[in-house]
């Protein structure tokens, strides 16, 4: 008799029965000898009230130790058919605990789970105002007191922030803080977006004219309102600005813009935030109980101080405040940096005739363009994807469900067949004299991403132009010193320069905090963004997830919000859900906050 093989929905819904069987008992800790000794657990708010990522067996049976109990996690369920490659099994599950509906993913490996993702979707007693919960619109019946949604929507206007404070303020108004500000609208969480630019979609617009995205399309959707199938692939900065603008109308956003906050402290007596902003030339405090910041991931902007600068008499700017290039027809141009920015504004310069230099000091990584569609995101954000299946729901947590821990081991390979396929390319560059590196251990654009958020190019062009000395290079050197109209290298060469563009980044995001609140509050709170990988602009130690990215930090109800589209649309859901929880009274208890390293 031939015995009926155990399939992989089923392996993987008898591990879920023993793990919940497990959590349930009086020691639910003992569920952590479920996953292989060095199983990993990455929790997005369901178990931690934090973003924490729990790696082997020890520390998924402390987490289950301080949390089982009181979260009491049940009801796991396989949602769809479980699959298996390479003695692999890949699961989506379902679940809940006594405040939330979550969804996760499973990797089971010979019986063991090998990695288990547990992201929360819903606050029980508070689902989002849409679908089956959407609004009527319309008041039928007849009452003398009646207002139109115009009137509705005028008075909420222009009380909230003077007659009514906000439960929450979000400092910077761009993709970041629209996408959580939208979220929190549908939470019923009264939220108003602060931002000094004139209109929604200025920061885009307001950029060198050459700017896109250089991510496709799909990766790129915003929360609710997903671009249109007809947009292009890669979306120019002011279509995105338009988009933006629309998107916080339909949204019916409290945005505040020409508002610039110019202070903000936090009141422990009465445990809220004392905002001041200049809104429209008039002052106006604000107090909400929460406060985000959401100026990017990036901070201030990085501008060297270079001997000689005060004496230079043509235009030096950094790149966030490069016009483009149609001034500088015919003029020697030198661009201090070599990443994404370098690269576009070097390109933009050179279609208008100017002469350009890059001056390149430390390595970059570059890929093309295609080849990152077609290698690395074509599987979860490419309209082939959608093709078969993959949802831009999907395919965020599937990106969410490695741990960044073996993250590294998921892309050496990918970006190994990269420099393969582009060998040519890559080798036109080098013999230009351009340093070229994939990161410290070969991982490729994200890893680089997370770890520093710099040192990269994705190419949409300009690296031709550097391989074929269109724009100019000096690699390996940095600028010594500024003359009135030149530029002293130090190798000791000399260049022409009538402009200087600083493209040299930006510091932590903690900077803002310096600026804002305090630099008490901002080393308090420490560095943002980076992971501790030990890797070059990301120090030790090992931290595990992002540092203070939407999750509780070192400072009492003081948040970041950032990153590229993709992150701002995933990760504004926990920090939104976490915000709610707060704001209706909600047991809360923070656990593994990590302590501070890096002040920035």
């Amino acid at each position: 008799m031939t015995e009926n093989k155990v399939t992989a929905t089923q392996q993987a819904q008898q591990w879920l029965d023993s793990f919940e069987e497990t959590l349930n008992s009086d020691n639910p800790a003992q569920a952590a000898d479920l996953f292989e000794d060095g199983g990993f657990w990455r929790d997005l708010v369901t178990m931690t009230w934090n973003i924490k990522t729990m790696e082997g067996r020890g520390a998924i049976r402390d987490m289950l130790s301080a949390t089982a109990k009181r979260t009491h996690p049940a009801n796991w369920q396989v949602s769809e058919e479980a699959t298996e490659q390479d003695g692999v099994i890949d699961a989506w599950v379902t679940f809940e605990t006594v405040d939330a509906i979550g969804k996760g993913h499973l990797r089971l490996r010979n019986g063991h789970a090998w990695t288990l993702l547990t992201t929360m979707q819903e606050l029980k007693g508070f689902p989002e105002k849409r679908k089956f919960n959407r609004a009527k619109g319309a008041e039928h019946g007849a009452s003398k007191s009646r207002k139109s949604w115009l009137e509705t929507l005028q008075d909420e206007q222009q009380e909230l922030g003077y007659s009514r404070q906000p439960y929450c303020v979000i400092i910077g108004g761009g993709q970041g803080g629209i996408a959580l500000a939208a979220r929190l609208k549908q939470l019923d969480v009264p939220t108003i977006v602060v931002e000094r630019s004139a209109k929604a979609g200025d920061s885009w617009r307001n950029r060198y004219k050459s700017l896109c995205l250089h991510d496709p399309i799909w990766y790129d959707h915003l929360p609710y309102l997903p671009f249109p199938d007809h947009w292009p692939v890669f979306a120019p900065k002011d279509k995105i600005g338009d988009w933006l603008e629309m998107y916080t109308k339909i949204m019916e956003l409290n945005y505040w813009s020409s508002t610039e906050c110019t202070a903000a402290r936090y009141d422990e007596a009465s445990k809220e935030w004392v905002v001041d902003v200049v809104r429209d030339g008039e002052k106006v405090t604000l107090r909400p109980q929460q406060l985000v910041l959401a100026t990017g991931m990036s901070g201030i902007p990085n501008v060297p101080d270079i001997p000689g600068m005060d004496t230079f008499e043509g235009e030096q700017h950094h790149s966030s405040r490069h016009p483009g290039g149609e001034a500088f027809k015919g003029k020697k141009c030198v661009i201090l940096g070599a990443n994404n920015s370098a690269h576009d504004i070097c390109a933009a310069l050179w279609e208008n005739s100017a002469d350009v230099t890059m001056i390149q000091r430390s390595s970059t990584h570059i890929i093309k363009s295609d080849t990152l569609m077609d290698d690395v995101l074509g599987g979860l954000y490419s309209e082939q994807a959608i093709a078969d299946g993959m949802t831009t729901e999907k395919a965020d947590l599937t990106f969410a469900s490695v741990p960044f821990r073996i993250m590294p081991d998921f892309h050496i390979p990918v970006y190994k067949q990269v420099a393969e396929k582009d060998a040519d390319f890559y080798g036109r560059l080098k013999k230009a004299g351009f340093m070229l590196d994939f990161g410290d251990d070969g991982s490729g654009l994200f890893m680089k991403y997370l770890r520093r958020g710099s040192g990269y190019y994705i190419d949409v062009g300009a690296s031709e132009l550097v391989a074929d000395g269109e724009i100019k290079l000096k690699s390996g050197v940095g600028i010594e010193h500024i003359n009135p109209r030149s530029v002293t290298l130090t190798d000791g060469t000399e260049l022409p320069a009538d402009l200087i563009v600083y493209a040299t980044g930006y510091g932590s995001m903690n900077g803002w905090a310096a600026r804002i609140i305090s630099e008490e509050v901002a080393d308090k709170v420490g560095k943002c963004w980076g992971m501790g990988s030990d890797t070059t602009k990301d120090p030790g130690p090992w931290e595990g997830e992002l540092r203070n990215m939407w999750k509780p930090t070192q400072q009492e109800a003081l948040w970041f919000h950032g990153g590229n589209l993709h992150q701002s649309r995933h990760y504004s859901l926990y920090l939104a859900l976490q915000l709610k929880a707060r704001k209706e009274g909600i047991d809360t208890p923070v656990y593994g906050q990590e302590s501070v390293h890096h002040l920035s």
